[in-house]
C-alpha cells in the first residue's frame, strides 16, 4: 500500500535520473559543466539530493579529460552533503562502503576547494577473506571512486584482484544483472587504463550491457565512463564508443594513463 514517502522517492529518484542525464550530456560533450541549478535561486531538496547520491560522478566529464573538478558542482555537492548528512549504515561493511563514497567526494571538493581534505576510512575486507563474490559486491557499489586522479586503498585493491572483479562481472551477466555487471566493468576499464592486464575480454561485455542494460541515465552514465577509460583518456571521443573503437588502443603503460599515483 503507498505510503506518504512513495511519491517523495519516486522524485528524489527521478532527480537521480535527471542529474546523471545532464552529467551525461556533458561526458557526451568533452567536458564543460552541467548547470545543474540556477545560482541564484533556492536548490530543491530533490535535486540536493541527488547531487548527494550521484557524489564523484559529478565530476567525471572534468577528470576523464585532465580537467580540475567543475567549482559550481562542488558547491552544489557540499551544500547536497550538508541538508544530507550521510546515512546510519546497516553494518561495519556498509558503513566502510559510505564512508569510502564520502572520501572520494571529500578528496574532490577539496580541490575545488569545498572543504578540507578528508582521511580515508579503513580498507575493505579483500576476497580472500570474505569471497569474491561478497567483495564484488562490494566493489560495484564503489565504482564512483574508479575515476582518474583518485587513489587509495580501494584502487590498490582493484589493481590486486582483477580476477575476482571480471568473475563478479561474468557472475552479474549470467545473472541478468546488467546495473551490477556495468559498475564492476568499469572497475576493469579503470584497471586497464591503470595498465593492469585483465582476464576478461571488455569490449563484448559493454556492448551486451549497452543493448540490454536497465536503461537508466544512471547506469548510461557509469557505461559511458567505463567506455571511456577503455578508450583512453587522451581526447574527447565518443564515451558510448559510436566511433567505431573498441578500445584495444587503450592505455597499457606501466605509468597509470588515469592519472593514478603508485
Amino acid at each position: 500500500m503507498p505510503t506518504a514517502e512513495t511519491p517523495l522517492r519516486d522524485e528524489f529518484a527521478a532527480a537521480v535520473e535527471r542529474v546523471a542525464d545532464r552529467t551525461l550530456a556533458v561526458l557526451r560533450d568533452g567536458g564543460g559543466t552541467a548547470a545543474l541549478a540556477d545560482p541564484d535561486s533556492l536548490v530543491p531538496r530533490p535535486l540536493l539530493a541527488a547531487v548527494r547520491v550521484l557524489g564523484a560522478d559529478l565530476f567525471a566529464p572534468q577528470l576523464l579529460t585532465g580537467a580540475e573538478p567543475d567549482g559550481t558542482a562542488a558547491a552544489l555537492l557540499s551544500e547536497a552533503r550538508v541538508a544530507f548528512p550521510a546515512p546510519a549504515p546497516s553494518s561495519a561493511e556498509a558503513a566502510l562502503v559510505i564512508g569510502w563514497q564520502d572520501w572520494a567526494a571529500g578528496r574532490l571538493l577539496a580541490r575545488a576547494p569545498y572543504g578540507a581534505d578528508v582521511t580515508p576510512p579503513a580498507p575493505l575486507s579483500g576476497p580472500e577473506t570474505v569471497g569474491w563474490q561478497a567483495w564484488s559486491k562490494r566493489m560495484a557499489q564503489l565504482s564512483s571512486l574508479a575515476l582518474p586522479t583518485l587513489d587509495g586503498p580501494i584502487h590498490d585493491a582493484a589493481r590486486t584482484h582483477t580476477l575476482d572483479l571480471a568473475r563478479g562481472t561474468v557472475r552479474c551477466m549470467l545473472r541478468r544483472d546488467p546495473t551490477t555487471a556495468v559498475r564492476l566493468a568499469r572497475w576493469l576499464a579503470w584497471a586497464r587504463a591503470d595498465g593492469r592486464p585483465l582476464r576478461l575480454e571488455l569490449e563484448p561485455v559493454l556492448d551486451r550491457i549497452r543493448f540490454s542494460g536497465d536503461g537508466t541515465a544512471r547506469s548510461a552514465l557509469e557505461l559511458a565512463i567505463a567506455q571511456r577509460l577503455l578508450n583512453g583518456l587522451s581526447g574527447p571521443g565518443d564515451p558510448d564508443g559510436s566511433d567505431g573503437s573498441d578500445g584495444s588502443d587503450g592505455p597499457t603503460g606501466s605509468t597509470g594513463s588515469n592519472g593514478a599515483t603508485r
